[in-house]
């Protein structure tokens, strides 16, 4: 195999893989790219088992054929080498020449034999969505994704539409136990029988999505092949295998007699509880928001550093309470929320409390508190 190909090229191509392949791993292919070149492109594939990525990118192929490379040494290689043409090139025993002006590195590959197969994709199965709102509801549910492996139904966002007579609603909704998070967004187009039942996105493939939508807006297609899902957009396909579990009723969750509701301004919010989080336990970060009307006493207690507190002007006029929260976790509903007000709405200091824009803009986030 012997292909001709601009470095920035060759270098996006493997920057887009790194996130993908496995960095400690018992089986050493999945450390490395496959690199195929066949008529004017070559494709570049990697994998985990569980999300792979495929690019198709231009160059000049002199000599077809495939091989499989260390993915990061390769690319530290490619991001050092003059701004000139490479020149790849593989050789007997699986090695590999890489030319570059007056730069020359020989390097070990392994045999594209060994490198397991990604499932070909249909795109005439595929529906479209926009990326822009795709990007969004990522951004404003990925933060509440459990880590806790070993809750593995809760490893990833649960994706569905719903359907009201002729309004159709794609909604995403995380939660680690502690916290939720649900977006919303209008959803046009056919709607697969996948999202009608609903699916959960790893969370790995969740954040390789974030990347592809941000290379811009437009149009992506999604949709479904086997028990893995399919995001396409330009030369790029992402394939991800779908958690295999049944995601809870997040409907429960909800409260719904949340009745004592404070308007408060979100910046000035934010700021305040950064400031009383420095105070306050390294183990649970707790604050106290002391709620009365048209006002918040936000404070902060540590025995071996001091105590601080803070008082916030809000629109409030029930009875007054206390509540705790962890400051992380209210700070993570805070930034995601978008306008100049947010309405905390509550039920007592031991309920959980809603979190949502003051301006209707698809999103409900669910923060359990902590016990006084």
């Amino acid at each position: 195999m012997i292909f001709k190909i601009n470095k920035d090229n060759f270098l996006k191509a493997l920057q887009k893989v790194q996130g993908i392949v496995e960095k400690r791993t018992s089986m050493p292919i999945l450390s490395n790219v496959l690199i195929e070149a066949t008529d004017n492109y070559i494709n570049i594939l990697a994998t985990d088992l569980e999300v792979g990525l495929k690019g198709t990118y231009p160059a000049t192929i002199d000599e077809s054929g495939k091989i499989t490379v260390n993915a990061k040494k390769l690319y530290e290689i490619v991001k050092e080498l003059p701004n000139e043409e490479i020149i790849f090139s593989s050789k007997e025993n699986d090695w590999v020449e890489i030319l570059c002006g007056k730069v020359k590195f020989n390097i070990v590959g392994l045999s594209s034999d060994e490198f397991p197969t990604i499932t070909p994709v249909n795109e005439d199965t595929l529906i479209e969505i926009e990326a822009a709102l795709l990007r969004r509801m990522i951004e404003k549910t990925s933060y509440a994704i459990c880590n806790d492996e070993t809750k593995y139904n809760l490893n990833g966002i649960y994706t569905r539409v719903e359907q009201e007579g002729d309004n159709k609603l794609l909604k995403m909704v995380a939660t680690d136990g502690h916290r939720l998070s649900i977006a919303s967004g209008e959803f046009r187009g056919s709607i697969d029988a996948n999202l009608l039942k609903g699916v959960i996105l790893p969370k790995k493939g969740i954040f390789e999505i974030k990347k592809i939508t941000d290379e811009g807006d437009g149009v992506l297609k999604f949709g479904f092949v086997e028990s893995s899902a399919v995001i396409k957009k330009g030369d790029t396909t992402l394939i991800m295998r779908l958690v295999d579990g049944e995601f809870p009723d997040y409907t429960r969750v909800i409260p719904v007699a949340n009745e004592q509701v404070v308007k408060a301004p979100r910046e000035a919010l934010i700021h305040a509880v950064r400031r009383m989080a420095i105070l306050s336990s390294e183990k649970f970060k707790g604050i106290m928001l002391e709620i009365e009307k048209d006002g918040i006493k936000i404070s902060s207690s540590n025995p071996e550093l001091g105590d601080a507190m803070e008082e916030l002007d809000v629109s409030y006029t029930g009875t007054p309470f206390s509540v705790r929260f962890n400051a992380r976790y209210l700070l993570d509903v805070l930034m995601i929320c978008e306008g100049n007000e947010v309405l905390m709405k509550f039920k007592n200091e031991l309920s959980p409390s809603i979190v949502t824009p003051a301006q209707e803009d698809g999103l409900l986030a669910v923060i359990m508190p902590m016990r006084l």
